[in-house]
């Protein structure tokens, strides 16, 4: 299998677990403010440690190290001007960026692009050299995280009175832009495969930003935030394991 095929495949499969933890509206399960901080600091700490260990540590052992963190910054400054520039609802943070007449779904789903594409891209970028234990590892990982990102997507819209399988497709949506930055990482990397340490940690910067600036906050808000933190732990070492492991 080529790695632009096994790198969209891959980022594809991670995308769509968001819609699994969209289906646990149909087993009666709940979400609420008491579940929120850990599914957000469990899917941050999986993020952080994938970004550290998969992306930007490799990405240092085989670049320049002062090209790999201009890279590193420059993958969090773009998220941060999207942040700007485009509006969008946080779940618990409300509204951000310029005003909008946009509904909230919409501005749910620009929330999840700007969240989705880095991960995507990530999990693309790191099948460029094939498919390895490396690029098996993140994508469980990513894959992993996307259950309860889904679940934080679907469950809040369903109490606020939205149709049960609406909800889901929502909670799948959300994911979609995965595999289309899955397949611009892994072609980038292939294409340019003296550049890939640099793709690798502009990814990696980007995600740091996502977790810094919104999982970590989000997930501290609602006043849980020991929970959040040792939820947060607790995605980190399984992040480190499946690393280790495979």
């Amino acid at each position: 299998m080529s790695p632009v095929l096994a790198g969209t495949i891959a980022s594809f499969l991670a995308g769509i677990l968001t819609s699994v933890g969209g289906l646990f509206l149909l087993f009666g399960f709940r979400f609420g403010n008491a579940s929120m901080p850990v599914f957000l600091g469990f899917s941050g700490g999986i993020m952080f440690a994938a970004s550290i260990f998969s992306l930007l540590i490799p990405a240092i052992s085989s670049g320049y190290i002062i090209l790999v963190l201009l890279c590193f910054i420059f993958g969090a400054a773009l998220v941060d001007v999207l942040d700007s520039v485009l509006p969008h609802e946080h779940l618990v943070k409300g509204l951000e960026g310029p005003p909008s007449r946009l509904r909230l779904v919409s501005l749910l789903l620009i929330t999840m692009t700007i969240h989705n594409f880095p991960e995507g891209m990530a999990v693309g970028v790191s099948f460029a050299k094939g498919i390895t234990p490396a690029a098996l590892s993140l994508t469980i990982a990513i894959g992993l995280q996307n259950i309860p990102e889904g679940a934080a997507v679907a469950f809040p819209l369903h109490s606020m009175g939205m149709n049960k399988w609406k909800a889901i497709l929502i909670a799948f949506l959300t994911g979609v832009v995965e595999p289309v930055a899955g397949f611009i990482g892994v072609s980038l990397g292939v294409a340019f495969s003296r550049l890939l340490p640099y793709i690798m940690a502009f990814a990696a910067g980007a995600m740091v930003y996502v977790v810094s600036d919104e999982m970590i906050p989000e997930s501290h808000a609602l006043g849980k935030e020991k929970v959040a933190t040792f939820s947060f732990l607790i995605g980190f070492i399984i992040m480190v394991l499946f690393d280790n492991l495979l």
